[in-house]
């Protein structure tokens, strides 16, 4: 149990000392730049400050805000190269007024930090060098005294051998000292560019698209990971597949507390420069957690809406086999039964059996229309081989009293939505004869836009309510499964109205 941490201690000591030496050179370079920003900055705004009581100024002032952002451009690069910063690209908001930019807190922290950037850079120098002097100190003195300089004194004591092995040993502990101050120093001076420089992806919109605006390409798009069932999807929570190398799109990780939240997808160009994508993303993390969230909630609906369509299709094909098992198997055998009664009643011509054969035969008939009937209400076959307009004008024949029918259908759809549409038709017409006392009733299909629009009407007593009875909720589901509505307008004494509309596809070829 002991062996883990002492391996991952073990895996931290270089990523500590190359953040300690990027550190140094990050220092080393603000120096240089510490200067520079304190002649061209400082300088600049004291003698545009001095000026502005003259025409020159003005014109002064305003190039040292041009060069300010320009140069605060340049911090951001050099942090995210030597500290990990991860900050956006900084740019200059469009002002009419020329000092409007003095009002912009953004480009007040942006002035401090290059105004300040020589002390800052002196101060972390002195905390950050002490315990590097002191280390390299001793190791100078203890190297000298294994030389056995004796001469020299190190307080009491003379440097020989055996101090000079003690100053070796005391030197790696200040070394260690050393790179842990560099590496604080490396935190808050990366905090310090982040504070100043960042800026937060801000505004109303998606995330996508600002993201896209950020990094300036608009093909950018967003895959969210979803660590449960460990695959990326887009905002509306439908699987993505992330882009392979060489197809001149690349994808860049986005974390949040060292989990995996999205990938953004963009343009391999912007590859070239991998600190700009992160530099966006680390910006936008928060949002991306939120709509990552979202995109979840929207998967998890996405597979219900599809169970949901797995299983009335399912239920439909279900159907459709016990109908044709029914028309090719039962049936057939009590039709060839009827013809095989019919054979012996001829041939029993004047026998008293004759009449019992005949009752017979009567009774095979009512069975075997009540076997269609059956048949029909399970999945009707002409449906299935038909269509749904042939299939409606069947059911409205064998409705007894007066139906308008109306049907603007003139191609085959899927096969789960000609079902449902054929079963909510069957299910009003079937409550207009049973409950309605109506006169009259019609039925109307359209294609309208991508929706199948199926209505049933009556002038009947109305009160039919969707919740009333196990027909109209079951036709609800089937009708939702498939992203469609089911309404009911009933009101008391002035007839029924139920219309449902389903999205509609086209039949594939192969469906049968």
């Amino acid at each position: 149990m002991s062996a883990l941490p002492a391996s991952a201690g073990g895996l931290e000591l270089p990523r500590h000392l190359r953040a300690a030496g990027r550190t140094l050179a990050y220092l080393g370079l603000a120096l240089v730049h510490g200067i520079v920003y304190t002649v061209l900055i400082g300088g600049g705004l004291l003698l545009g400050a001095l000026l502005s009581v003259v025409w020159i100024g003005l014109p002064l002032l305003t190039g040292v805000f041009a060069l300010a952002w320009r140069l605060a451009e340049r911090e951001r690069r050099q942090a995210n190269r030597q500290l990990d910063a991860h900050i956006p690209a900084v740019r200059r908001p469009r002002r009419e007024d020329r000092l409007g930019d003095l009002r912009d807190p953004a480009f007040r922290r942006i002035l401090a930090l290059l105004v300040l950037k020589l002390p800052v850079t002196l101060v972390a120098l002195v905390v950050a060098g002490a315990p590097l002097v002191l280390a390299f100190a001793l190791l100078v003195l203890g190297l000298e005294g294994l030389g056995g300089d004796g001469e020299l004194l190190v307080g009491p004591w003379s440097l020989g051998p055996a101090l000079g092995l003690v100053l070796c040993l005391l030197s790696l502990p200040a070394l260690v000292v050393s790179v842990a101050v560099l590496d604080g120093v490396g935190r808050l001076l990366r905090a310090l560019a982040q504070r100043a420089l960042a800026s937060e992806v801000e505004g109303d919109g998606p995330v996508r698209e600002l993201l896209a605006e950020r990094l300036g390409d608009r093909s950018l798009n967003i895959a969210y990971w979803l660590p449960d069932r460990e695959i990326f999807v887009d905002d509306r929570g439908r699987p993505v597949e992330l882009p392979a190398a060489g197809s001149g799109r690349a994808w860049t990780a986005v974390e949040r507390d060292g989990a995996r939240v999205a990938a953004i997808v963009h343009d391999a160009e912007l590859d070239a420069t991998p600190e700009l994508v992160h530099a966006a993303a680390s910006a936008a993390v928060l949002a991306l957690d939120n709509e990552r969230l979202k995109a979840d909630l929207r998967a998890r609906l996405e597979e219900l809406r599809i169970s949901r369509r797995r299983i009335v299709e399912a239920g439909d094909d279900a159907r459709r086999r016990i109908e044709r098992n029914l028309h090719d198997g039962a049936q057939q055998q009590l039709v060839s039964l009827a013809l095989d009664l019919r054979l012996l009643g001829a041939r029993l011509r004047g026998h008293e059996a004759v009449s019992l054969v005949d009752e017979l035969g009567e009774k095979l008939a009512l069975a075997l229309a009540e076997l269609r009937e059956l048949a029909r209400g399970i999945h009707p076959a002409v449906l299935s081989d038909h269509g749904l307009a042939p299939a409606i004008h069947v059911l409205v024949e064998r409705v007894p009293m007066a139906v308008e029918c109306d049907l603007d259908l003139d191609e085959r759809l899927a096969p789960a939505i000609e079902a449902a549409a054929y079963f909510v038709a069957a299910e009003g017409l079937t409550n207009v004869v049973r409950y309605s006392n109506a006169a009259s009733a019609a039925v109307r299909v359209a294609l309208r836009g991508g929706e199948l629009e199926v209505e049933v009407a009556d002038d009947g007593v109305g009160g039919a309510r969707i919740d009333a009875g196990s027909g109209l909720r079951g036709l609800s589901d089937r009708v939702g499964a498939l992203e469609g509505t089911l309404s009911v307008d009933s009101p008391l004494g002035g007839g029924t109205r139920l219309r449902a509309s389903i999205p509609a596809r086209p039949r594939a070829g192969g469906e049968a």
